[in-house]
Formats: structure tokens, sequence, C-alpha cells
């Protein structure tokens, strides 16, 4: 389709010669909501090119009035994909960007690179670190200031990824994450973790360098199904038993018999309440702190804890005046109690004791002060910017994500249809098997693994399979998966790093022109949402089971929570929202651009049933088929859908 059909100020930004099917649409109604200050949230299927049309989109209105784009992505991948089409902009028009990683990623400093665990920790180290002139990479930048600015003005005329920063920087000497912070105020988008926008710590000490008020931004959310989580991921905290121990030994090593008592008394109350549990209680906070204040006689919380985290930053700095990584657990432990205490009378919190399996695998016990409501995180932001465009393939319904995140009533919401040919995509639920808790039986499991080789089968390459849990992919194991699959299986295991996860999605679409593969992974899981298998790197997707989370103490606090905010919708937005999502956003991994071709197997009958197939997003259950529990079925519509039998 020509870009003729695009609004006039966006073809000058638009860098393709023709717009996908839909892909207009997408674009008008963006340029439409940024042109009046419109909030939006917009679904979309994958392979409409959704990264391209929000920036052709919002860039000639920014251009225009002054304005700047912040553009939040959950994972390095996608920051990267903005700065490349804004690449392909720069060819046509004079535009400017940065992608940001966080300081672990940008950080040459030993005592961050060997010893910080997260951003938060690198950013209490890096600030220490800079206060008292330890850090050459960020005294080169003062050092060298002429050299800096030249790199800086390098940085600011054009997209950069931050790779390509942290590349000029390692020859330079200098702070790549410092240099990003200047530039940040002078270039038209920065693409950067949603951590970065919505965490109230580390989002205080970042934004000041954007040199204008965040009315002046326009807030592009991409992969916007995930905000609601990380909100209350932010907002959430927890303290491991370890930390307590370790807090102790702090205590004793420095001479604080006080806080070397307390901590001991903390320990035995942890593992007291722990005991009975077999994988997680709620803890009443209240009750918690009269029993610290009674058994660990304590007569004012605040101060103590107060005086432990005090304490903590003081030994932090002692640690780093000697050279050494500045980590304190009674630092931790205090932080953790004033949370506790905080959030003790909050309605919108709830409180939990964990057991957990430790990396020695040894089974510990943690405190976890779980959030309910992420409007606390995520209003402050989108309540003051110029606008907010939140894009997703699974944002439906529309309605519970505005509600959920808070975003105006007067939002503008859309769903656009898919632009792949219906014959392209074929969806199947099928019915006979399900993955609900009570069908969980050896016959049922041995049912499942049936239809699975039959998908496999007749799939001529890769096949993925996304089970609702880790318990339901163990079951499969069990039933003898490996024995009747004929292909390689490549497992997704409890844990796995993301860089052992990214070997083994690598490995698995190597098989793609070998004959194929299966993987074997989680709804939910770094490959069902992390990862993109187009062509014939993924044919055919099973999605087993819905993945409804275990009724927990936290889930049903959830479901409680979302009752009191949002009467009649408390089971609906706290659990089967969540559940629909993680499929479908399992089953999209095989659909990426306009000539894939991919079957789209559901193995639970609850999929065809009314109460989910209105979650599911319109692409699959437009013309989603109910294949019935014969031998054969599904074969017959493999057989017919890519054109080839075995035998």
């Amino acid at each position: 389709m020509s870009i003729t059909s695009l609004p006039e100020p966006v073809i000058k930004y638009f860098p393709y010669n023709n717009v996908r099917p839909y892909q207009d649409r997408f674009i008008k109604i963006i340029y439409d909501c940024v042109d009046a200050r419109s909030h939006l949230a917009m679904e979309g299927a994958n392979g409409l090119g959704k990264t391209i049309a929000v920036l052709s989109a919002a860039l000639p209105i920014a251009k225009e009035r002054g304005l700047r784009i912040l553009y939040c992505a959950r994972t390095h991948k996608q920051m990267d994909r903005v700065i490349e089409e804004l690449s392909a902009i720069h060819q046509k028009v004079d535009v400017s960007g940065i992608s940001i990683r966080g300081r672990l990623e940008m950080c040459f400093h030993p005592l961050i690179t060997r010893h910080a665990s997260d951003a938060k920790a690198a950013m209490e180290i890096c600030d220490q670190l800079k206060q008292r002139d330890l850090c050459p990479f960020y005294e080169n930048l003062g050092r060298k200031a002429e050299r800096c600015g030249e790199i800086q003005l390098t940085c600011e005329s054009k997209p950069f990824m931050a790779t390509e920063i942290l590349e000029i920087c390692k020859r330079e000497e200098f702070c790549p994450y410092e240099l990003t912070k200047l530039c940040i105020g002078q270039v038209d988008v920065v693409a950067l973790s949603y951590i970065y926008a919505f965490d109230p710590v580390i989002r205080s000490g970042f934004f000041k360098y954007l040199n204008k008020p965040l009315n002046d931004f326009i807030l592009i959310l991409d992969e916007a199904h995930n905000l609601p989580e990380i909100a209350t991921e932010i907002a959430s905290d927890q303290l491991t038993l370890f930390a307590i121990r370790q807090a102790q030994k702090e205590a004793k090593k420095y001479g604080d018999s006080e806080i070397e008592v307390f901590c001991r008394s903390l320990e035995r109350i942890v593992e007291k309440i722990s005991e009975p549990v077999k994988e997680e209680a709620p803890v009443n906070p209240v009750l918690l702190l009269e029993t610290i204040k009674d058994e660990a006689r304590v007569d004012e919380l605040l101060n103590f804890f107060d005086h432990i985290h005090g304490t903590g930053n003081i030994i932090q700095k002692k640690l780093l005046a000697k050279g050494r990584y500045p980590h304190s657990f009674l630092h931790r432990v205090g932080e953790f109690l004033l949370n506790w205490l905080r959030t003790s009378a909050d309605p919108a919190f709830t409180h939990v004791t964990v057991k957990y399996e430790a990396k020695s695998g040894v089974t510990s016990s943690k405190l976890e002060i779980v959030s309910l409501e992420p409007r606390r995180i995520i209003a402050p932001i989108t309540s003051s910017v110029y606008c907010t465009i939140s894009i997703s393939g699974t944002l439906e319904p529309l309605e519970s994500f505005i509600k959920i995140t808070g975003l105006p009533d007067s939002t503008y919401c859309e769903a656009v249809p898919s632009p792949f040919p219906e014959e392209h995509i074929l969806p199947l639920a099928c019915v006979g098997v399900t993955t609900s808790l009570n069908a969980r039986t050896p016959k049922m499991y041995k049912r499942i693994v049936k239809k699975i080789a039959e998908i496999v089968r007749y799939t001529p390459a890769n096949v993925g399979v996304f089970t609702a849990s880790f318990d339901v992919l163990e079951g499969l194991i069990e039933a003898d998966l490996e024995a009747v699959i004929s292909k390689p299986i490549l497992r997704e295991q409890r844990g796995m790093s993301s860089k052992d996860n990214d070997r083994l999605v690598s490995r698995f679409r190597s098989y793609a022109d070998r004959g194929g593969a299966v993987l074997l992974g989680v709804e939910g899981g770094r490959s069902s949402e992390g990862a993109d298998f187009p062509g014939k790197q993924m044919e055919s997707v099973a999605i087993v089971g819905v993945p409804y989370m275990e009724p927990t103490p936290r889930v049903n606090a959830q479901i409680q929570y979302y009752e009191s905010q949002f009467p009649g919708h408390g089971h609906e937005y706290g659990y089967l929202v969540p559940a629909l999502r993680k499929a479908a956003q399992a089953a999209g991994r095989s659909i990426r651009t306009l000539e894939d071709r991919s079957a789209i197997i559901l193995l639970d009958y609850r999929f065809s049933t009314k109460y989910c197939r209105r979650y599911l997003p319109l692409w699959i259950r437009k013309n989603m088929k109910t294949v019935l529990d014969e031998d054969g079925a599904i074969a017959k519509e493999l057989i017919l859908f890519f054109g080839f039998g075995k035998t």
C-alpha cells in the first residue's frame, strides 16, 4: 500500500516506500491522538510494524511543538529496535536518539561489574564512588572535557545505540553511563527501560538530565501489557533469612552488640512464623511488628529501624574508603523493616512469608511486602507527561488496562485488525484435554502428549510447546513426551539465567533448516515473551493449558484488592486477564512477519469457551476452530494447512 494514505506530515518521516495492511490506520490514530494531546491505548498484532508506526506518527508533532519522546521498552533488543528504526528515519530527516542500558551494563568500574547485583545497588555504589573521587572513568569526563564535549556532540547528532556509546567510551576511558546522561537532554528520542521511568528512586537521579519538564515529553509504552506487573514489582520488597543472618555477623564484626542481639531475635521470629509454612502464607504485618517489639525488646520501632539503616550506611562508606565493595546487610535489613512499618496498615499491600530453594539447594524462608496497586507507581508519570501511547499485541480488554494503570477515562482505545492474511494463521482449540488442577492426572498428561506428538509429526520444521507452568511441563516429561517425539527437544529449566536461555533459543533456531526441533517452555517465561521466531523457526506453537496462577495468599489478596477498587471485576482483573494475556503472548511468538505461516494449537478445552475466548486477541479468536477429541483430528488440519503429509 502506498504511503500516500498517511497523514501528510508523517510522510516526511516514514522511511519505507509502502505501508503494511492496517499500518496506515495505526499511524493515523496515533498522529491524531498526539495532535489532540490525548492518551491512547491500542492493540496491534505482531508484524504490524508498531515501532516505526509510533515513531513516524509522533515525531512530526514533537518536532513542531518542541517536545521530546521517551520510549519505554522491556528488553535491550526492543530498545535497539527503536534506534534501528530511528536510524532509518534519519536517512530522510534529521532526527537523533539514544538507547540506555543500566549501570550494570554500562560501567567499567570493577566494584560494580564484579559485585553489584541489581540496578539500585549499582546506583548506590556509583553515587558513593563519584562523591569520593574514586572512579577514574567519571573523573576523565572532567579531565578531558574538550574531548568529552566532542563525543557528546557526535552522540547527539544522530541515533546511537547504547552498545555503540559503550565502545566509544571504552576507547576513551570515559564512563558511558554518565556520558549518556549528558546526551539525553538534547536528543529527540530516548529509548529506555521501564524502570528508569517508573522506579521513583532511579527516576529522581535520572530525569534531572532531561533538561525539560515532563509535560514536554511524549511517553511511549511498548509491550504495555507488562506495565501493571512492572509497577507492582517496583513497589514490592523482600528480606531473606540469609540477609538477616549476615546482618547479625556484620553487627558483631563492627562491635554493635545491640543490633547483633536484635538480628538474632529477628531471625528466631522469622523462623518461627515460617516453620509451618509449606510454600507461602499470609503474615499479619501489625502483629509481626508487635512481636518484634516484645521479643526483641524495642521501644520505638521507627527510630530503631532507622538506626539499623543508618549504621549500614556508615559501614558502606567505610568499606568504600578502603576500596572494597560497599555492601551492607544491615542497610538492607533496616531498609526492609522501614518499608514493612510504612506499609503495615496500607490495604494496597499484602505481607507474606515464603519458603524457597536457595542457590545452595537448601530450603530457606523470606518475608515479602507485595504491592497490589500499580497505579501509585504509574500515575505520577502518566499524569505528568504531554500524552501517553500504550501499545501491545495483547492489551484487550482495553477497559481493564485503563482502569488498572490509572489512565484517564478519556483515554482513546482501539484494537487494530491483524495485517496477516487469514490463510496464514491456523488457530485451533482442542477439546478433551485440560490442565485444570483437578484434572492433572497421568492419564490426562498422556492424552496431551499424544496430541503434542501429532503436532510435531505434522509440522515441517520447528515447534514451540509452552505449558501453563513448570509443574505441567514436568508432568509431560513424566508422561514420556521425550519418548514419542522424534525431533530434538530443547527444554527451558526453572531459574534459567538470561544468558543460558539465549543459548537455548539460539540452538533451537538453528534446527529450523535441519528437520526441526521442539522448544519446551512455559507461558510467561523468557522464551514465550522475550523471543521472536519468524519463518521456519516456529511453524507451529502448542499452548498447553491456561496459565492461571495458583491461588496463593498474594493472588487471593490481589483479587480481593481489585474487587474493592473495581467492584464486580476483581476475579477478572486479578486472575483471568493476566492468564489469557500470557497465553496470547506465547501464541504470538510464531507470527512476526507478513510472510509467516503458523498453526496455533490451544491444548485446553477452556480456550474454546466464551469465558476464555473473549479475552484472546482478535487475530486469534476471529477464525479459531474447535477440534474434536479424536485421533488424527489435529493432523488433518495441519496437513491441509502446510500442504504435506507424513506416514
